[in-house]
């Protein structure tokens, strides 16, 4: 744990703030001495009631409206779904189209999405290249059909202010609701319902000192909404569920606090927001700013830093906590949709962060922050003024890469359509090439022996530069195992940062990568190098197998069993590893499979008779079964239960913390995948997610898996399992039960 004084420097307001102390204070009571319920009529229900109608005007009270306007919710997320499925449902009788912008937060293009799904035409108005919607646009937009226009306040990725006063006077005369999410500008501009002209404006707690949990609706008299919790007739009869009171409570002192020190509170932050500007554009070339200059939050500065990834400009920012793009979407190397609306170039888009600072930012704060980015940046670019680490210093490889390991792969999708369009070598010797879904090409040399040869590489999964260089070698060989060959001789593939890091790190991935190519009996023979922005390391492997024993992964049969040798959740973990969510433990335990060779495994399997085989790395269990599956022409069962999964998976599984990669590897195997009702969306990742050396998938008749299996337990791999079976000819549909 760092000292209190070598916290990183928060400039993450935007994503959430610190609970201010007296708001805590004020929330204290309620979870005390003053728990009643706010519907009992005794002492302790009316202390409560009272303090949830104080806080009712003190919302109220920020927003300028009356009292019975305002409704508590969960949070911002809430309050659009009231806002938007609930005045679009009211007023289904009068049409069908719903209007919003392209820069929209989740919180509402999921639920227009939702919308849309129910018989709903939702119009999405385009912004200019400062994020800003055209009024004009909106005129022309209005139909007959309009219901509800829906547009946010203030971006929360670039803080651009939308003209809602235009927007919403548009409406009126036209006689449309506007609903307006406010979670990002209430508490840091003015949010005058009367002079904005809104019907409904959300606010989340969370976004302006108050806790998480807790925000507000304001329905101005008279608009309808379908209520979307029945119970009974909290909240004016709008939202059903007893008040969270000690948090209501909080939200109303919060937006006491924020109407009572707006004016210094906009003041000082946009102080501190535009010396942080103006410290990195005196240092640092090739900036550019994303929003509005004049029509934006105070706070918000959203900078695009020239030839540079911003996630891996933020994993090597160890003393400044900001987000790239939006905290609600990390995890996606997907331009945000907020940033492509405002046609900014992708050489800006791809380094773009957001910096949001608070009312608690100060000066030397944002003196620390901008020399500890201008460092950083000048040490990414491949410039004379950077300098790589140190030696001495520790080196976190994980925070060097734009992605983990395997996790980093193309989308399936993609590199699938590339694949169809390039001609198919066609030879009597190639065993092995293009028209297969198959990790490695195989060339017959004579009658005897056939000539395997794969080539794999990967980002860091690992910090640790001697074990990413085992697990890479392991990765790599894995694709001749599941060859039903022997690997013998390899070549390093290497790209390293040397501008960033020294070349002790590199020396130490190829040491990890030589002893674990030495435990297999494989020798590396030198290989080729380039500079890169991030280390990557893999293998060009060489290595041979009997020509009649080759195992392919389109081979498999009706009735074979199908075996797994490793346990699966490597790629989840690998995630929570980098985000300290693993203890020491845990960590060793995953490092510890996914260097372990298959070469025991795949000793194990020449013993019998094997149909099909191929390793389970980038595109998870699901992806790699279903290329045996339609390549072979079967369809088949696996059984959840049946499949080994690493323990702590299980503490960690609904974190939400599975990679980009793991939902593209859904997303693409979905139409061929029939899944149990009872297998939950993180199961179902779970069979999706992307690994890094992963275990060995094969076909085998299905009266030698029990012996299979029995002889891994007693070599030592006691993860093996027969986790299903191939069924009938078919066109490769894996369905998938719990038990």
């Amino acid at each position: 744990m760092k000292p209190e004084t070598q916290k990183p420097v928060y400039l993450d307001y935007n994503a959430t703030t610190p609970v201010d102390a007296a708001v805590l204070a004020v929330m204290k009571p309620y979870l005390e001495e003053l728990f009643g319920n706010p519907s009992s009529s005794h002492y302790y229900g009316m202390m409560a009631r009272r303090a949830i109608e104080e806080a009712r005007a003190q919302v109220a009270a920020l927003l300028h409206c009356a009292t019975d306007e305002i409704i508590f919710t969960s949070g911002g997320t809430e309050s659009n779904n009231f806002a938007i499925k609930g005045a679009a449902l009211a007023g289904r009788h009068k049409g069908n189209q719903i209007i919003t912008s392209s820069i929209e937060h989740p919180a509402v293009t999921e639920v227009c999405r939702y919308l849309e799904s129910q018989g709903f035409k939702v119009t999405y108005l385009p912004v200019d290249d400062d994020g800003l919607v055209d009024p004009g646009d909106l005129e022309q937009a209005l139909t007959a059909a309009t219901v509800l226009v829906t547009v946010m306040h203030a971006n929360n990725e670039v803080g651009t202010i939308q003209p809602i006063e235009q927007l919403a006077a548009i409406c009126s005369d036209h006689g449309v609701l506007f609903h307006t999410d406010a979670a990002q500008s209430a508490g840091k501009i003015m949010t005058d319902v009367g002079v904005l002209g809104v019907d409904l404006l959300s606010l989340a707690g969370h976004k302006l000192y108050a806790p998480k949990g807790v925000g507000a609706l304001y329905v101005r008299r008279g608009v309808a909404l379908q209520k979307l919790i029945h119970g009974a007739d909290h909240e004016l009869d709008r939202r059903a569920g007893t008040e969270n009171v000690p948090e209501i409570a909080g939200l109303g002192k919060a937006c006491e606090i924020a109407a009572r020190d707006m004016d210094f509170n906009m003041r000082h932050m946009k102080m501190m927001r535009d010396m942080l500007h103006d410290r990195l554009s005196e240092s640092l070339d090739d900036l550019r700013l994303n929003g509005h200059p004049e029509r934006r939050l105070p706070n918000t500065l959203s900078l695009g830093f020239g030839g540079v990834n911003a996630t891996t400009l933020l994993g090597q920012l160890q003393e400044v906590a900001a987000s790239a793009g939006a905290a609600c979407h990390v995890g996606s190397e997907v331009m945000s949709a907020t940033l492509a609306a405002m046609h900014v170039p992708s050489r800006y888009a791809a380094g773009t962060i957001r910096f949001s600072v608070g009312k608690f930012t100060t000066a030397d704060e944002i003196e620390r922050a901008a020399g500890e980015i201008i460092k950083t940046v000048n040490r990414m670019r491949s410039g004379d003024h950077g300098s790589p680490l140190q030696a001495s210093e520790t080196v976190k490889l994980t925070h060097f890469t734009h992605g983990l390991g395997c996790a980093c792969k193309l989308r399936p999708q993609d590199l699938e359509a590339i694949l169809k369009e390039m001609p198919v070598p066609r030879h009597p010797d190639i065993l092995v090439g293009m028209n297969t879904s198959d990790d490695a090409a195989v060339y017959r040399l004579d009658d005897r022996t056939a000539l395997i040869q794969t080539v794999d590489f990967l980002t860091p999964i690992v910090d640790d530069p001697y074990h990413f260089g085992a697990i890479a070698a392991a990765n790599a060989l894995s694709d001749v195992y599941a060859m039903g060959g022997k690997p013998v001789l390899a070549l390093n593939i290497v790209a390293f940062p040397s501008k960033q890091l020294p070349l002790e790190v590199l020396k130490q991935i190829l040491k990890g990568a030589e002893d674990k190519a030495g435990e297999a009996g494989v020798v590396i023979l030198g290989g080729h190098t380039i500079e890169d922005n991030e280390p990557k390391y893999g293998l060009a492997v060489t290595g041979f197998a009997d020509p009649g024993r080759l195992w392919r992964n389109a081979t498999a049969q009706p009735g074979d069993a199908i075996i797994l040798t490793k346990p699966l959740g490597t790629g989840l973990l690998s995630n929570a590893m980098k985000r300290g969510l693993l203890s020491e433990t845990a960590a060793n335990r995953i490092i510890e499979v996914m260097s372990q060779l298959n070469a025991s495994a795949a000793a194990v399997f020449s013993s019998f008779t094997v149909h099909a085989c191929t390793d389970v790395t980038g595109f998870g269990l699901a992806g790699h079964l279903l290329e045996m599956t339609r390549g072979s022409g079967v369809d088949a069962t696996i059984h959840f239960e049946r499949i080994p999964v690493l323990g702590e998976v299980w503490d960690l599984i609904s974190a939400n913390i599975f990679s980009g990669g793991t939902k593209n590897n859904l997303d693409h195997a979905a139409p061929w995948l029939r899944w149990d009702p009872a297998l939950t969306r993180p199961m179902q990742l779970l069979l999706s997610d992307a690994l890094t050396s992963g275990g060995l998938l094969a076909a085998v008749p299905v009266t030698d898996a029990a012996a299979v299996v029995s002889r891994m337990h007693e070599q030592g791999m006691p993860d093996a399992s027969v986790i299903g079976h191939f069924n009938e000819k078919g066109k490769g549909t894996v369905t998938i039960l719990m038990k």
